[in-house]
């Protein structure tokens, strides 16, 4: 997945777009090193690192962060990077990129101006951390809420292509004997019925996990709230597969036979959720599975959304029923989800770079603009501000120009 800035939906007029200095700008990136215990992604590969200082940017990577991905240290450095020793100095980057978002100790050791990519994560977000990225004027942008010209996050797409393969494959180990499950087949072989897996939400995951389901001979059954996402899956995996919106008497009657349950709706900058109750979780059978992607926007399931809580733990039985809620699958991938995201950003920092910085750049391009839920200090997003009661202002009102 490429980023490619949406064309002719700017906040300037384009008489102003015309006057655009294009003098590249050099962009100084920090790269720190994330608790590897739970985040083991990283944001940059060696191959980008190269790509990016070639063309005149600095990265600064923290001793030992390329192990999650099982890159050593020596692969930056020999790519351009430079290799620091704590965590306060890659903190003193211009344009710090994260996995998770900042902690309040992270922003303590921030500048006054800082810009920080990462993932929401809105769990792992506190007030007081807003309250001091407000304090210093801290640029924070989220990966969930950047748009490219199809409309969609490049970011959200590559991690739910990846979440959407991946929650099948783990299912196919968790119905096993070796994990404690019912040892069973996820698919079908000829003489013996289907495994039946039930997806809650069509999006980019629930499409490519319905694909590598069936792919395996499974019952695949899509529930999603949306009929043009529906329609959508139907036309691109076929007219034999279930689709139905979120009817309570055929979900109910649909989870009693199911043996694994996907949630995969977003919640991200939606004004509405929909959860799937408690009563439903009840009536499914014992031993079978139930996995939530979407843990780290509060759960697509009233069960799941306690693994919410800190220390809680991200695999627990209830009602007979085996959860698996850890936030952020695509870390157990955390190579191939590094490469993903590598990629986009080599595209998206050439476009940074080429219109003369991240201001310029948010300034022409609506869809980078939406990426920030504070600008200089000041909260820019509504989903981000309603979280927190916190106030909320217009990007457009502070993008230099307009």
């Amino acid at each position: 997945m490429i980023y490619e800035p949406l064309k002719n939906t700017s906040f300037c007029v384009h008489e102003l777009l015309q006057k655009v200095d294009k003098k590249k700008a050099s962009l100084t990136i920090g790269l720190p090193k994330e608790n590897q215990s739970v985040e083991k992604r990283l944001a940059l590969t060696p191959e980008t690192t190269a790509l990016l200082v070639e063309e005149g940017h600095r990265v600064f990577m923290e001793k030992g962060a390329g192990q999650g991905i099982n890159y050593p240290d020596h692969s930056y450095a020999d790519s351009g990077a430079e290799i620091v020793d704590t965590h306060s100095e890659i903190m003193q980057a211009d344009l710090i990129i994260k996995i998770s978002p900042p902690s309040l100790e992270e922003v303590e050791m921030m500048k006054p101006r800082t810009t920080v990519f990462s993932f929401l994560q809105l769990h792992q977000l506190t007030k007081s951390t807003l309250e001091l990225m407000s304090e210093k004027r801290i640029n924070a942008l989220a990966y969930e809420l950047i748009y490219d010209n199809t409309e969609m996050s490049p970011f959200v797409i590559s991690m739910s292509e990846i979440e959407g393969a991946y929650s099948i494959t783990l299912a196919a180990e968790l119905l096993t004997n070796a994990h404690g499950g019912k040892g069973i087949l996820l698919g079908s072989i000829p003489g013996i019925s289907p495994t039946e897996v039930v997806i809650i939400g069509a999006g980019v995951a629930g499409t490519v996990a319905a694909r590598a389901a069936m792919a395996l001979g499974a019952l695949v059954k899509v529930f999603d709230d949306d009929i043009d996402k529906l329609r959508n899956i139907r036309q691109t995996l076929g007219q034999t597969l279930f689709t139905s919106t979120l009817q309570p008497n055929v979900l109910r009657n649909t989870f009693r036979s199911a043996d694994v349950v996907i949630g995969a709706m977003q919640y991200v900058n939606k004004t509405h959720f929909y959860r799937i109750s408690t009563d439903l979780v009840r009536e499914m059978k014992k031993g079978s599975i139930i996995i939530d992607l979407r843990i780290a926007q509060g759960g697509c399931f009233e069960t799941t959304m306690e693994a919410c809580l800190p220390d809680h733990p991200h695999v627990f039985e209830k009602y007979g029923v085996l959860h698996f809620c850890e936030p952020n699958i695509s870390s157990r991938v955390a190579r191939t989800a590094s490469i993903a995201l590598s990629n986009i950003f080599s595209s998206l920092f050439t476009f940074l770079a080429d219109f003369g910085g991240l201001d310029q750049f948010a300034r022409l391009d609506r869809g980078f603009a939406s990426g920030f839920y504070m600008y200089s200090g000041r909260m820019v997003n509504s989903y981000v501000a309603n979280q927190f009661n916190l106030p909320v202002n217009d990007i457009g009102l502070f993008l230099p120009g307009c």
